[in-house]
């Protein structure tokens, strides 16, 4: 795999990391969506599915994960701008085929000069590692796979789509 653009931004002319200048950029209308899961016996599905997990709600819990991890972001990757987030949207659903899961999927948006996609990222990555902390005590063998963009709009780059 091969990057589109070969120009990582956040190095400066010496080879420094530095944080990108978006002052100049256009404010517009931005959005990503992002998505993964993460594999479980079936067992660890049906405690979840039937609520009779002793922690509770984990769907639920793991959506305000998410939903959290993605308003924290600039505090945990360097160099990412704190961005003023307008909409957070997680949704969790189990699937016991083709194998036991929970599916994560999140669309964030924000008005701004810089992109949203690691945003979107994060309360993947983060809502289903909530699943895997709730989880653990019965299932130490989950995975987490699959985190990926699937989709972003707005700013110079425009509009980008994973193929499927």
């Amino acid at each position: 795999m091969t990057a589109k653009n070969s120009e990582f931004t956040h190095f400066n002319a010496r080879g420094e990391a530095h944080m990108v200048d978006v002052g100049e950029k256009a404010i517009t209308h931005r959005f990503a969506i992002a998505a993964g899961s993460i594999r479980m016996h079936a067992d660890t599905l049906q405690l979840i599915d039937s609520g009779s997990h002793k922690k509770g709600d984990v769907l639920g819990i793991a959506r305000i994960a998410g939903i959290m991890a993605a308003k924290q972001t600039s505090s945990l990757i360097p160099l990412c701008h704190p961005i003023d987030i307008t909409r957070i949207e997680v949704e969790l659903e189990t699937r016991g085929t083709p194998e036991p899961a929970v599916h994560c999927r999140a669309r964030v948006e924000t008005h701004g000069r810089t992109g949203i996609e690691i945003e979107a990222l994060m309360a993947v990555q983060t809502a289903l590692l909530c699943v895997y902390d709730m989880c653990k005590a019965v299932d130490r063998g989950m995975t987490i796979r699959d985190v990926q963009l699937l989709e972003k709009a707005g700013g110079r780059s425009g509009h980008w789509k994973r193929e499927t």
